[in-house]
């Protein structure tokens, strides 16, 4: 999407969450007119932007397309939308805030997808660039816009990307993309695993061969989906390793990168779990693509001690530890935080709303480390049904009692963790007033 074809367009902008609200602000620099719109009645026109475009709360914005050259959704806005349907149907425009970034980002962009572990990756390969004296932008899906790295001195953009802001994209073109892993999830918006992936390969379909693509090999949907990629293609796992990448040792991560050879031992680091050793994997090759020395990238790796609501040590009563993962939202996730754990030793508070996947790959790991789940919310019934012929279920409604009866089962030496492989919206805004709540119930209990 060309400057040139902005100037003088009219942009319809859906939604005026934060994205919506970057992504308006930018192109009231760069089109014509710019109509914002939320379907929620309630909705306000941010007040950066009153008197400067023509606002509608209240409304799905189907009725506007028509009148427009442009159509901008926010993430959350899925594709089977009835404005984005008319679109299409109308022949205009429609196209994804990152697409309209990464058109007019001037300095190399590293844009990280997978079903799990991006915000910590992401985070990761930020300060990496930070050690090794860079002037990174870090966001994207991690919470702040991509647009507004347009307004930074970045020299180098990090954006951790999902699958929602993928669907709209036709050129998108990052110099350095990963695609860290694909598991069930979304599938209530996306509709089955094929359809998940094929857009999450949208991350790197336009690179070229001066480009640098990091991928899991041992993922084979990754690695399918990867055989069509036209950079250079440079891989981690725990399989072993032909040419350059990271292979994940018990005890190191083993690094190959053209003449470079070197090892992270795993007890110099500060981050923990299975699951984490990917990511850190992951990061290393991605800063390294980049230029940063890998002295400077391995320097981050001893104090990084991981991001809010992913596997956070809350406190510890009675000899019960609380741990917030609230961050895993999907049954894969959910998986790789309990393999980290003693058998017998988990109190498992999970549910929520559920993305449309089944929780019956989760079995083996639940009966082998939980001795009792708490399902709640909407999810309570499936959970039941998928996992209490191998662990005792109890269901609740509400996640306050959810937590009660978490904290009733539990005895000295348990931990009570919160992995809901669900999202968080049948009660809460998001994971991180999810994860804040588990937090302040845990810190008022008294055993």
């Amino acid at each position: 999407m060309t400057e040139g074809f902005l100037q003088g367009a009219r942009a319809l902008v859906i939604g005026s969450g934060r994205t919506g609200t970057a992504t308006t602000a930018y192109l009231l620099g760069h089109a014509g007119e710019v109509t914002l719109c939320d379907q929620h009645p309630d909705a306000q026109c941010p007040a950066e932007l009153l008197d400067r475009i023509t606002f509608h709360a209240g409304v799905d914005g189907a009725d506007l397309v028509p009148d427009h050259a442009l159509v901008v959704p926010s993430p959350g806005v899925p594709a089977t939308a009835a404005p984005l349907r008319r679109a299409r149907d109308l022949g205009i425009a429609v196209i994804s805030e990152i697409e309209l970034a990464a058109a007019a980002i001037e300095v190399p962009l590293v844009a990280i997808t997978g079903t799990n572990g991006k915000s910590t990756t992401t985070e990761l390969v930020g300060a990496m660039l930070s050690a090794g004296g860079r002037r990174p932008f870090v966001g994207g899906n991690l919470g702040t816009p991509l647009i507004e790295a347009l307004d930074t001195d970045a020299d180098v953009v990090v954006a951790e990307i999902s699958s929602f802001q993928l669907e709209w994209v036709e050129d998108f073109h990052p110099e350095v993309a990963a695609l860290l892993n694909l598991t069930r999830d979304h599938l209530d918006r996306h509709g089955d695993m094929h359809s998940y992936g094929e857009i999450k390969a949208r991350i790197f379909q336009h690179q070229g061969q001066a480009d640098c693509l990091i991928i899991n090999r041992d993922d084979p949907e990754v690695c399918r989906l990867a055989e069509g990629a036209r950079g250079e293609v440079r891989s981690f796992g725990r399989s072993p390793l032909a040419g350059d990448g990271a292979q994940i040792f018990d005890d190191r991560i083993a690094v190959h990168w053209g003449s470079e050879t070197f090892a992270v031992p795993l007890d110099s680091v500060a981050l923990g779990g299975a699951h984490n050793e990917e990511n850190m994997a992951a990061a290393l090759l991605l800063a390294l693509a980049v230029g940063v020395p890998a002295e400077k990238a391995v320097s981050v790796l001893a104090n990084f001690s991981g991001l809010p609501h992913r596997m956070e040590r809350v406190l510890e009563v009675g000899g019960v530890t609380f741990v917030d993962d609230s961050k895993g939202t999907n049954v894969g996730a959910l998986c790789k935080s309990l393999s980290g754990f003693s058998p017998g030793r988990v109190i498992l508070l999970a549910g929520g709303r559920g993305k449309g996947a089944s929780f019956r790959p989760a079995r083996d790991l639940v009966a082998r480390s939980a001795r009792a789940v708490v399902a709640y919310g909407e999810a309570a019934d499936a959970i039941g049904e998928a996992w209490s012929d191998v662990v005792p279920v109890r269901k609740e409604t509400r996640f306050a009692d959810a937590f009660s009866a978490a904290c009733e089962l539990s005895v000295a030496g348990d931990t009570v963790l919160l992995s809901p492989a669900c999202a968080s919206q049948d009660q809460f805004a998001n994971y991180q007033e999810r994860g804040e709540a588990f937090a302040l119930l845990a810190r008022g209990w008294q055993p």
